[in-house]
């Protein structure tokens, strides 16, 4: 009965999600579904499971939703994030109109910009680029999640998405962990999605099909916006990355800041000094970023400043709450005695070796569960961080590895038809799940996913960070 319930109420849970209902009111109505099913206590299970652990996430990750939600509402305001897509979409021209609109969603991603600030900057070129070139829309948002989804959020060393911040708390990683992974990760990656994407192309061409009839939310060009130089406009994403790096990689290593931090009145535990100092220099280069992006365009940003920051913030509680409510779910469900079954599972996957396919399977898996990558990753390396740091200890892994596997499983099964990325993805374009969710399956799911694993084996066999 427990297995039942903990099956029964992921399967509402995803239903409700995937028919637009929110999963801050659903998450915990469903999590004590399964408590009931356990025979744990309603109230109890509510208080002090549900609620302590979706705190305990905010308190840990909100400033990164909301100094990343406001530093992407000030890249659009100022007109940096259109600025850097038309660039690109221009010099590349029609005959690479997929390859631009990757492009120019991967860049706008790694710069730290938000994914669903991503879809709305990129959208309206891709759009144009698409009509241009007589590529069918319906291939525009698999084209969008490859370039936002998946190897520019998870896999390239150094970047400031939560999914390749969070690991650093649990293994006292940087975000430029296991480079060597990481990079090949993004090849394979972008390769394959691009493969995909152009075969998708040549098929729908061949059969003589074109843009196709559209009227829902397609975009109107306005012409004669103040938009600054786009190479103006890289500097607050360079910024973020570069003053991360300088933080993380020479300045806070060279102080003792274990001697002081770990006094009262902060009593941070030393062993956990170096994730929280890393969060520091994220948190840092954030506000480095967005005050770039207010100065390389005063002009429009004088008056909409406000507009950025209160929209930025606005959204950011919306997303944040999302996640942690089904991090408050999933550690429902952790506590249920049906779970040991699901857990020892996971956890005998490569028992007597490396403790990275164990781990990628956990995550991603997790993250189909609750819809959300950041929100899977954080159940899972909650339940198992520990373990697998000591099993890599064991065994000799490095940590950076566990830190990277992560971040590129997370970005796996996260993007279900149920992931809230996706839905706003496909309303922003003004499709379905049944016109493009296909694509989308193939290029932030199939892809990425058999790219961890099939790397995992290739490091056991060539041993690379």
């Amino acid at each position: 009965m427990a297995v039942l319930g903990i099956i029964l109420s992921l399967v509402l849970l995803m239903y409700m999600a995937y028919r637009g209902f929110s999963v801050i009111f659903f998450a915990p109505v469903f999590a004590l579904l399964a408590a009931v099913f356990s025979g744990m206590a309603l109230m109890p299970t509510y208080t002090e499971v549900f609620l302590p652990n979706m705190a305990n996430y905010l308190k840990v990750y909100f400033p990164f939703f909301l100094l990343g939600a406001v530093f992407g509402k000030v890249m659009e305001e100022c007109g940096a994030a259109e600025s850097i897509a038309k660039a690109i979409v221009n010099k590349l021209g029609p005959k690479q109109a997929i390859l631009a609109v990757v492009l120019s969603a991967a860049i706008l991603t790694y710069g730290g910009v938000s994914l669903f600030v991503v879809a709305f900057a990129v959208y309206p070129f891709g759009a144009s680029l698409f009509r241009e070139a007589d590529i069918p829309k319906r291939l525009l948002p698999g084209t969008i999640a490859l370039g936002a989804f998946t190897f520019t959020m998870t896999a390239i060393p150094g970047t400031p998405q939560i999914q390749n911040a969070i690991p650093m708390k649990f293994f006292n990683t940087d975000l430029y962990a296991a480079p060597v992974f990481g990079t090949l990760a993004a090849l394979m990656i972008f390769g394959g999605g691009m493969y995909w994407l152009e075969y998708r192309k040549r098929q729908a061409q061949a059969k003589g099909e074109g843009y196709g009839q559209h009227t829902l939310q397609e975009p109107e060009q306005v012409e004669g916006k103040n938009l600054p130089n786009p190479y103006l406009a890289l500097l607050p994403l360079l910024s973020v990355l570069v003053v991360t790096l300088i933080l993380q990689k020479f300045v806070f290593p060279a102080w003792d800041i274990a001697g002081w931090v770990s006094q009262p009145p902060y009593n941070i535990a030393k062993a956990g000094v170096v994730g929280t100092m890393n969060n520091w220099a994220l948190i840092i280069a954030l506000v480095v970023g967005i005050t770039i992006a207010v100065l390389i365009n005063p002009k429009t940003m004088k008056g909409n400043l406000a507009k950025a920051i209160n929209a930025g913030a606005i959204g950011s509680l919306l997303a944040v709450m999302n996640t942690a409510s089904e991090v408050g779910y999933g550690n429902v469900i952790k506590t249920l005695p049906g779970f040991k079954t699901i857990a020892n599972f996971l956890l005998g996957i490569g028992q007597s070796g490396s403790p990275l396919p164990s781990e990628a399977a956990t995550v991603t898996v997790l993250a189909g569960i609750t819809g959300s990558a950041s929100g899977g990753m954080s159940i899972a390396l909650d339940t198992f961080g520990k373990q697998y740091l000591e099993w890599a200890t064991r065994v000799n892994i490095n940590p950076e590895l566990l830190h990277r596997v992560a971040s590129v499983a997370s970005g796996g099964m996260d993007t279900m038809p149920h992931n809230g990325a996706v839905i706003t993805l496909l309303g922003i374009v003004g499709l379905t799940h049944k016109d493009s969710y296909k694509d989308i399956f193939v290029t932030s799911l199939v892809i990425p996913v058999v790219t961890v694993f099939t790397l995992i084996f290739l490091q056991s066999i060539i041993g690379f960070n």
